[in-house]
């Protein structure tokens, strides 16, 4: 039942601001227990996506991602009930197909967003299915809601034909010191939608003997290197975890790394002192892991010095050279804000 009646908040504007989040690996890819996927994820602070909505007179989304979120809406005011038109105004967006779980947090923004405006309670579990988000990893809807550093069980065989996303298993607060080295390929898109599902089909199950190696090095390693804030050790397991799923996917993105170039600027970075190194799920952002600020900032220049970063140029021959852009990220222990 709508809680607040339109003639009582006419003025009402809901202001939504969501994170990117790393995919750090799936940890069983070959489903011999009855479970596929399961997922480990970590909140940033940035690339930021906020949204600001408020009723209208007439609908009008603006702003960058409004075809994405007027479908959003359509479907939340059809779940909801809702008859009444919307403004939306998109003021950030977090880039699409780039490995950060963008569509999901965009989808729970405008999900959360009409929900407040109407005096529902917030569902975002609930919403993401309905809105067709968490097919396969359950970690956007849980930073979403936490942020930190969140575990999600996979799909059950036996629930295959329900809709509903994986369960968030654990969440676990990250150091505040820690920074993460976002490497971004502004050239290149990862697999999403209907070529993500077909490559997952050709790919097939992984060897059980991985997939119980990945399990081992999340539960034996990096849980309990998290719990005693020792990087190191952390970083160590997801470069092992994202070793494995990245030889998995090579046959459908040519290698590791989506990205030659985000590949080569990472093993710059691992070269010089960082860990945790690996591909946000299909990519084809890289990221890296230090201890602190003032290292990443270190590593960071190194990296400027490569001369990899900046806009693309032409190069000696008269094509185009590629460049990489870098963000230096704070781990984010909260979800999504919401202010109304």
């Amino acid at each position: 039942m709508n809680a607040m009646l339109d003639e009582e908040r006419p003025d009402v504007t809901v202001t939504v601001s969501c994170t990117a989040r790393l995919h750090l690996g799936f940890f069983d890819l070959e489903g011999g227990l009855g479970r596929r996927f399961g997922s480990i994820g970590l909140s940033l602070d940035q690339p930021v996506t906020q949204l600001v909505a408020r009723r209208s007179q007439t609908t009008r989304i603006s702003g960058p991602e409004h075809e994405r979120v007027a479908r959003y809406l359509t479907l939340m005011c059809t779940r909801l009930g809702l008859s009444e038109p919307h403004e939306i105004e998109v003021r950030q967006a977090m880039p699409p197909h780039a490995g950060l779980g963008s569509g999901t947090q965009l989808a729970l923004a405008v999900a959360t967003a009409v929900r407040r405006l109407h005096g529902y309670p917030d569902d975002p579990r609930a919403d993401a299915a309905y809105l067709e988000r968490g097919a396969r990893s359950g970690i956007g809807i849980g930073l979403f809601s936490q942020g930190g550093l969140v575990i999600d069980g996979g799909r059950s065989d036996r629930r295959a034909d329900r809709a509903e996303p994986p369960p968030v298993l654990a969440r676990a607060a990250t150091p505040e010191a820690w920074r993460v080295l976002l490497v971004l390929d502004r050239d290149r898109q990862g697999l999403s939608g209907s070529r993500e599902r077909a490559a997952f089909d050709a790919l097939g199950p992984m060897d059980s003997a991985v997939s119980g190696a990945i399990c081992r090095l999340v539960l034996m390693q990096a849980l309990p290197a998290l719990a005693e804030q020792d990087l190191p050790a952390f970083g160590a397991a997801i470069t092992a975890i994202q070793e494995h799923v990245g030889d998995y996917f090579a046959p459908s993105q040519g290698g590791r790394f989506a990205s030659p170039q985000v590949g080569a600027a990472l093993d710059l970075l691992a070269q010089a002192g960082a860990t945790g190194i690996g591909q946000s799920s299909w990519g084809p952002t890289g990221f890296a892991f230090a201890a602190s600020d003032s290292e990443a900032q270190r590593l960071a220049g190194i990296l400027r010095n490569s001369g990899v970063l900046g806009a693309a140029s032409v190069g000696p021959a008269g094509g185009m050279t590629k460049r990489l852009d870098l963000l230096i990220c704070r781990v984010l222990n909260r979800g999504a804000l919401v202010t109304t």
